[in-house]
């Protein structure tokens, strides 16, 4: 027997009224829109609260219904679809309310969104973004593919544990689900990274990551103005690209004469950043200079923040040049911090390009890397040609080749960094 289905009417759209999917009673689809940026806020905050984020709107209707205050109006242009379950009856109230605070339905529920988050704060809101830096001063060791293939698996929604079941349980699991705000900030003046996602680096001249960094104050633009979204449907619209700039070869001698500290630059200039993003993913030059002064400094350990948190992750061959480079990386590390009395975390390696069919050398080095212990060794990736593929159709792996060995070695990574 079909359930019984009524009208309702939601800013001039018939909606139906029907049971929810889930327990707890009869329930009524509600079907508005909310910015993108309270939709994706309200996902993250109810996965990490563990609650079904109809349950945080109900709360957030109910809270927006009791507020005797007048509340701030939310910017709501470019407001999206958006489709959640109240309980009966609530949506008629909320209705009703709207016309007697002169609001619009999509305004109200807004603000009532608004309200929830700022109500029901994260336990480790307070915590910084997470800063990310992937780096050898070894050229060739597959930093760049490492720094994307390490943000599309940590801005990817989460997939279904094996064993799980389809239908209600699972799709309420999969709304409260959402992979991570990830931006990759292309640091190296090559441009690799941008390239392979069919991005140019920004003509020298125009502004870019290093006129903030060295002239910030003659920015004129946003630096958030100057990123990109990588558009492909498995990372929503939560992962994005800071292009690299041509002016980033000089960068190094523009902070020989930077009037201000040097070793902040960097994080001087991405700071406006991180309100929007929950890491920034960095690849590195290969080089040991100032430039990567900044970016080390960058990932220390700030105050307050978890161990762990933000640090270097450090792609390695598994040959002798390698271990040198990596050697002359730390040294770097150690005197930066005994400068600045910070902390730096080196989070791991990951053992790239790894082919056995080398040799003594290849799995003698292999296993000198595993003997570190700390770091720990994150993940050995095989020398495949998915990442190569990838590369050429300028495509980000994770969406070109989600099952290859190297896309589940790039989530094997990040589960391993959260």
């Amino acid at each position: 027997m079909r359930p019984a289905c009524h009208l309702s009417i939601f800013d001039g759209s018939m909606l139906p009224r029907m049971a929810s999917p889930t327990s707890g009673g009869e329930r009524e689809k509600l079907v508005s829109k909310l910015p993108a940026s309270l939709r994706q806020a309200l996902k993250v905050r109810a996965a990490q609260l563990s609650t079904d984020v109809q349950d945080a709107v109900t709360d957030g209707i109910q809270a927006w219904r009791a507020h005797s205050e007048p509340l701030p109006s939310v910017d709501t242009a470019g407001a999206e679809s958006f489709g959640t379950w109240l309980p009966e009856g609530l949506y008629d109230l909320f209705k009703q309310d709207c016309a007697a605070r002169g609001v619009s339905y999509i305004q109200g529920l807004a603000q009532a969104v608004a309200l929830w988050l700022e109500q029901n704060p994260a336990d480790d809101e307070a915590a910084p973004t997470r800063r990310i830096i992937v780096c050898n001063q070894k050229g060739g060791v597959g930093k760049t593919a490492v720094t994307a293939g390490l943000a599309q698996a940590l801005a990817e929604a989460p997939r279904e544990p094996a064993g799980k079941t389809n239908g209600a349980a699972a799709a309420a699991r999969a709304a409260a689900r959402q992979g991570l705000r990830v931006l990759m900030v292309d640091y190296d003046p090559q441009g690799h990274l941008s390239h392979q996602l069919g991005l140019k680096a920004i003509p020298a001249g125009r502004e870019s990551l290093i006129t903030h960094m060295l002239n910030r104050e003659q920015a004129q633009t946003p630096l958030i103005d100057l990123t990109v979204g990588i558009e492909e449907a498995r990372f929503g619209d939560r992962l994005r690209i800071l292009p690299a700039a041509f002016d980033a070869f000089l960068l190094d001698s523009g902070l020989t004469m930077f009037r201000g500290p040097r070793h902040a630059a960097l994080e001087r200039a991405l700071a406006p950043l991180e309100e929007h993003f929950d890491v920034i993913v960095i690849d590195s030059p290969p080089s040991l200079g100032l430039a990567m002064d900044a970016a080390i400094y960058y990932g220390r350990r700030r105050d307050g923040e978890k161990p762990g948190s933000s640090g270097l992750v450090i792609p390695v061959e598994a040959e002798d040049t390698s271990a040198q480079a990596y050697g002359m990386l730390i040294n770097q590390v150690v005197s930066l911090t005994g400068d600045y009395d910070i902390e730096v975390e080196q989070l791991g390696l990951v053992v790239n390009k790894y082919d056995s069919r080398r040799g003594y050398i290849a799995t003698s080095s292999l296993e000198k890397w595993k003997s570190l212990g700390s770091p720990p060794v994150l993940a050995v990736i095989g020398d495949l040609k998915e990442q190569r593929e990838a590369v050429r159709l300028q495509r980000a792996l994770l969406a070109y080749s989600p099952e290859s060995d190297q896309a589940h070695h790039m989530r094997e990574i990040a589960r391993r960094l959260t």
